[in-house]
């Protein structure tokens, strides 16, 4: 118990300009969605990536950059708020609320959702490993 208060009171008092990085990351990566720019995702996307959408239905690097590419899958707008940085040595976990809208094979769709990113580091570099999102109401 002591030992999770440290790491969450380190979590807590981690300088802005960290948190700004993953925040960088996360809209570096949602530009790219936007735009549809597969080139960015390619180098943004672990290769083991497990990509969770609010639909359920479950992509990896490769199903969801083709799903791009193919236009089964467009964002039209995403609006991020609320986000939550925690960083650990070689990880970290972005958090925020999310208003999205485009069309994918069900559909168009606009969603509120909760979006979790797991970044790591990889080679030097980091990565989105893993990506959840859950519809909400608000």
């Amino acid at each position: 118990m002591r030992r999770l208060l440290l790491l969450l009171l380190a979590a807590a008092a981690l300088p802005a300009q960290d948190r700004a990085f993953f925040l960088a990351l996360d809209k570096q990566w949602s530009d790219a969605i936007v735009k549809s720019d597969t080139a960015t995702l390619e180098k943004l996307l672990a290769p083991d990536l497990v990509y969770a959408h609010a639909t359920g239905i479950i992509d990896t690097k490769t199903s969801y950059i083709a799903k791009i590419k193919e236009r089964r899958q467009v964002y039209q707008s995403f609006e991020q708020r609320n986000p939550i940085v925690n960083i650990y040595k070689d990880a970290a976990v972005t958090f925020s609320h999310v208003r999205v809208t485009g069309t994918n094979q069900a559909g168009r769709f606009d969603d509120k959702i909760m979006l979790i990113h797991f970044w790591v580091k990889q080679d030097n570099t980091w990565r989105l490993a893993a990506h959840q999102t859950t519809k909400v109401d608000r």
